[in-house]
């Protein structure tokens, strides 16, 4: 009879960030391991509160699964002799595969050995297999305790381990299983015995703990708003705080408080940002969408001493709004122009100057991006002077203290500055996108700004030996690139990759060659595989991706534009064919060397008609390049599949004359080439 299974690892307080990813991997190491174990289930779920990850493995099985198995053994010349007689070979191997030697098979000229083995009770397998599960999570960072040699989060105190009714008996880290559990730090009254798992629930829920992530969440939610509401307004429910939030509570009671009105001449930013990310409050707004004196938070608790919890939280924000007026009342006294040159104060990177160099840095190549853009010159003063004053927000007091306001202040700050909006705006979304899925610039100036500025941390970051290797992006580089790939894409900017690397370089003073070169190589393996990560989220083909790419990639619009065109053909006939073409003019093509096309060599009629349509394919072609029309480019080198077929139907290349072999290796050389100006299409899976 199936029964459930239920692994619980007591903890003390674990990182809220961190549970999401232990879970996940839980429930994947779980899954693997009872595959591999020959273990039935019906379903794994895992859970976790900020002292727990739970394992729940439903409907295990009471026997693992029979195995089994042909092992195969010598041949038959070794396993038997002359007079079909086992020899010590066969008997050796048989005596192996815990089998009679009679009972050996003959298959293909060799001996098999058929071995059954018996399925173990699951029970027995447990006290071994879930030690192993714990062991492999692994997490961002581990502590020791004690003299023990065992990583994890954070200590483990307790271990819950049911089969059914029945304890499963292991230790790990100096703790013992068993069928004990322990509820809310503050609202239970100790020790939680649990006699079956299908109580667990149950008596978390009597012991002030939701264990289900899940429900923890739509109940903070309900109360968030509920709460928003009695106020007369709308809370603004960010998910990543809302996850958060889950995952530092275990019996959440939303409660609503109040600060002083005088806090709403702040910017709005300057008041949310300290709710939001340093005290984890959710703000309210009106119907208007003007944010109200009024948070919401959550506590992990009851409703009892609710006011002094409230009080407790009013005095905490109170003082940090207190600090957020002082600062932002300082640096209204100083314009932003004339902090710049206090960025002279802050260092970069460590031989890369200071951030006053970086921002000379990014003034230059901002214009030289609008200039490769074939950005209007009334637009560049509005680039140019927001990348001047980019930076300069930094030795504000107010970023000082509250570092996530960068690019929201810097715009209060020029506005009140008497810059141009524009200028403000540029100000603001050079930082964009600052996560994955956030808003991207809107404005050519904002576009401009972003993309200097990444690609100068990119380049610097690199010219230091510090390239992104595995997990490990100290600099976040990545997120960069994939904010550069994101902007050119969505607002459809033709740029050159390789120019823009050779600027950066130029204005950080990188001159050798050898150097230079290494470097520009080391920066498009980068960017390759972050265009590989954009065009797959796209849903585009991994063959279709490695075809364009394998062409180059150095103007990132157009090589997503080739790759549209060929998800857009799919797995049509039509490129089946022409794919089939290619391959053979791609495979003696080859052995072309560097003579051109000579008409008057040609021999037969077939040749000089494949000669006629490949020139009239590179004039197309070009005309469709020109109007960035990849389809049309496509469609043309598909036009050439009939002409190919008819060379090859009656025309012998390899031909013993070496100038007509030459020649018509110098036709194919020619076909392969303006395919390849397109895309390795000798790579697609047709």
């Amino acid at each position: 009879m199936a029964k459930d299974l239920l692994l619980e690892i007591g903890t003390e307080e674990m990182p809220a960030k961190f549970i999401p990813g232990a879970l996940r991997d839980l429930k994947d190491i779980a899954t693997e391991k009872f595959n591999d174990r020959r273990i039935s289930f019906s379903e794994i779920k895992t859970f976790g509160t900020p002292r727990r990850l739970a394992l729940l493995v439903r409907d295990v099985v009471e026997k693992q699964a029979d195995l089994s198995s042909e092992n195969k053994g010598p041949s038959l010349k070794i396993a038997y002799d002359a007079q079909g007689i086992p020899t010590k070979a066969a008997q050796g191997f048989a005596r192996g595969q815990g089998v009679p030697v009679e009972q050996l098979v003959e298959k293909d000229g060799y001996v098999y050995a058929l071995v059954q083995e018996r399925g173990r009770e699951v029970e027995t397998l447990l006290p071994d297999l879930l030690p192993e599960i714990i062991t492999a999570l692994s997490f961002p960072k581990n502590m020791r305790w004690g003299d023990l040699d065992i990583k994890f989060i954070r200590p483990i105190r307790w271990l819950l381990a049911a089969y059914g009714k029945k304890s499963i008996p292991f230790e790990f880290a100096g703790i013992t299983s068993g069928m004990i559990s322990y509820g809310h730090r503050f609202l239970s009254k100790g020790k939680i015995t649990i006699e079956v798992v299908e109580d667990y629930f149950v008596r978390m829920t009597e012991n002030h703990v939701m264990v289900d992530q899940e429900l923890r969440r739509e109940v903070i939610r309900e109360q968030v708003e509920k709460l928003a509401l009695q106020q007369g307004g709308k809370a603004v429910i960010d998910e990543d705080l809302l996850e958060e939030v889950v995952y530092l509570v275990e019996y959440p009671t939303a409660l609503c408080g109040r600060f002083e009105e005088k806090y709403l001449a702040l910017p709005p930013e300057a008041v949310i940002t300290p709710m939001r990310e340093h005290q984890r409050y959710f703000p309210v707004f009106d119907e208007a969408g003007n944010l109200l004196p009024v948070f919401i938070t959550v506590r992990n608790g009851g409703q009892d001493y609710i006011d002094i919890v409230r009080q407790g939280n009013e005095r905490v924000l109170r003082a940090r709004l207190a600090d957020a007026g002082f600062f932002f009342e300082e640096d209204k006294k100083i314009s932003l122009e004339a902090r710049v040159e206090k960025l002279k104060s802050i260092v970069y990177q460590d031989g890369l100057g200071t951030m006053f160099d970086k921002a000379e840095r990014l003034e230059k190549l901002a214009g030289f991006i609008a200039q490769e853009a074939g950005v209007a010159q009334a637009e560049l003063p509005v680039i140019l002077r927001g990348a001047h004053l980019a930076k300069a927000d930094l030795v504000t007091g107010m970023v000082c203290e509250f570092t996530e306001l960068q690019g929201i202040m810097g715009k209060e700050y020029a506005l009140l500055s008497g810059e141009s909006p524009a200028v403000a705006q540029a100000i603001y979304e050079h930082y964009l996108p600052r996560f994955a899925g956030d808003v991207l610039p809107q404005t050519t100036a904002g576009r401009m700004v972003s993309l200097a500025d990444k690609l100068d941390s990119i380049v610097a970051t690199f010219s230091r030996g510090l390239i992104p290797t595995g997990s490990q992006d100290p600099f976040a580089l990545r997120r960069q690139a994939l904010g550069i790939v994101n902007i050119i894409l969505k607002a459809g900017i033709k740029l050159s990759l390789t120019k823009l690397f050779g600027k950066a370089m130029d204005l950080l003073a990188i001159t050798q060659p050898e150097r230079r070169e290494k470097l520009e190589d080391d920066l498009m393996e980068f960017f390759r595989l972050r265009l590989k990560n954009v065009f797959t989220e796209e849903g585009m083909r991994y063959d279709h991706i490695d075809a364009v790419l394998a062409a180059g990639f150095g103007d990132i619009l157009d090589t997503w534009r080739k790759a549209k065109a060929l998800t857009d053909l799919g797995d049509s006939e039509e490129l089946r064919l022409t794919v089939q073409a290619l391959t053979r003019v791609g495979n003696l093509a080859k052995n072309a060397g560097k003579e051109s096309v000579n008409p008057e060599v040609f021999v037969t009629e077939v040749e000089k008609k494949l000669y006629q349509a490949l020139t009239d394919a590179v004039k197309k072609a070009e005309g469709f390049r020109q109007k960035h029309d990849y389809p049309g480019v496509l469609k043309t080198i598909a036009s050439l599949t009939g002409p190919i077929d008819d060379f090859f139907g009656e025309v012998m290349v390899m031909v013993d004359d070496i100038h007509v072999r030459t020649n018509r290796l110098a036709l194919l050389k020619g076909i392969a080439g303006l395919a390849a100006d397109f895309a390795d299409l000798t790579k697609l899976v047709v």
